[in-house]
């Protein structure tokens, strides 16, 4: 991964991420200058599958205030995520069989284009996410002891 734009930290609290694919993204000139400016939410984002297309839905990129009268007005619009049709097959047949969901996990460049990572995942339990902080916990006072050691 080159420059990272927005990374999704709720996602790894919530869900047990799976796999990983990059995922190609359709944006207008506008929403890439506000991404270039490092403008990008993906806090309360997810994935679709409709008609063999993946779909970002409620990814916040805030409107660019230079771009005059050809700026989309809706910075939550739902974008299209580009995938290899064998890939998208692939997606579909885990998500259809194992009750998993589709989450974007990062958005990068990569070179002089705009990657979005997404991934696989199985939503945790409650349970679950109270082992995650009190491990995340653990580790922190294991890192602060060392430090002052």
């Amino acid at each position: 991964m080159s420059k990272q734009i927005a990374y999704n930290r709720s996602a790894t609290f919530e869900y047990f991420i799976e796999e990983k694919y990059e995922a190609g993204i359709v944006l207008e000139g506008a929403e890439v200058k506000s991404l270039r400016a490092g403008n990008c939410n993906l806090k309360d984002s997810f994935c679709f599958i409709r008609d063999g297309q993946v779909t970002l839905k409620n990814m916040h990129v805030p409107v660019y205030d230079k771009s005059g009268a050809f700026n989309s007005k809706d910075s939550k619009r739902d974008r299209r995520l580009l995938l290899h049709k064998a890939e998208i097959d692939k997606i579909v047949g885990k998500i259809n069989q194992k009750g998993m969901t589709l989450v974007p996990i990062a958005l990068y460049f990569k070179d002089n284009l705009i990657k979005v990572e997404i991934a696989l995942c199985k939503g945790k339990q409650t349970f679950d996410k109270k082992e995650t902080i009190k491990k995340r916990d653990l580790d922190r006072e294991t890192r602060r002891q060392l430090k002052d050691y």
